[in-house]
């Protein structure tokens, strides 16, 4: 199969179960400056902004309300690219999020941190500008 040719296929949406699903995507619409594009008791839909170049592009988060809350590690997790790490991390953590320990050994170059239900999401350093 030639993988350099579309196959009319995309990711719409990553889906994260939350037991609040609006506090959650409050929480991610302001960490990540996107907009709430679907919101009911059940489920909340965050896109990038109108005019971004990541609108249309980039997977949908939508939220899903679930009646257990989250027990162990998450299989998958958001990996967030900042131009400033140390400034953004106060931020995120100023909005809810909490250091988490997923095993680290302290040596990593990212920082482990958690979302208000304890989803973990790491932040990394910014690119170093030729790689930008």
């Amino acid at each position: 199969m030639d993988v350099s040719e579309p196959l009319g296929i995309r990711v719409q949406c990553v889906v994260v179960d939350a037991r609040d699903p609006r506090a959650q995507a409050r929480f991610w619409a302001q960490a990540l400056g996107w907009r709430v594009t679907h919101d009911t008791d059940d489920e909340t839909v965050l896109e990038p902004p109108e005019g971004s170049p990541a609108n249309d592009v980039a997977p949908d988060i939508l939220f899903v309300k679930v009646p257990e809350g989250k027990t162990v590690k998450n299989r998958l997790h958001f990996d967030l690219r900042p131009d400033d790490q140390a400034a953004h991390v106060a931020r995120l953590m100023g909005l809810g999020a909490s250091r988490a320990d997923v095993g680290q050994t302290g040596d990593e170059r990212w920082i482990v941190l958690a979302d208000p239900e304890g989803n973990e999401f790491c932040v990394l350093p910014p690119l170093p500008p030729h790689e930008g």
